[in-house]
């Protein structure tokens, strides 16, 4: 048994309330390690901008750049 089955064993085993405390809590933390992800792809692009790797776009011209890399077919 792997160690994700018996953390599904181990939380059948609480009482309802419990579970549901437990919901809650694992789903801010994991709120806050996506909001923690986000703060860093963020300033890692903000620091390629700033180092000129990235060019400024209009908003017209970055939606035609969008919408040629997903026409362009997947290379595997």
């Amino acid at each position: 048994m792997n160690k994700f089955e018996q953390v599904l064993d181990l939380v059948t085993e609480l009482p309802l309330d419990q579970q549901k405390l437990l919901i809650e809590i694992v789903q801010r933390r994991a709120a806050q390690m996506r909001r923690q992800e986000l703060v860093k792809e963020t300033q890692e692009a903000l620091a390629e901008f700033r180092n000129g790797n990235l060019k400024p776009l209009t908003a017209e011209a970055a939606i035609l750049e969008l919408q040629a890399y997903l026409d362009t077919p997947e290379i595997e």
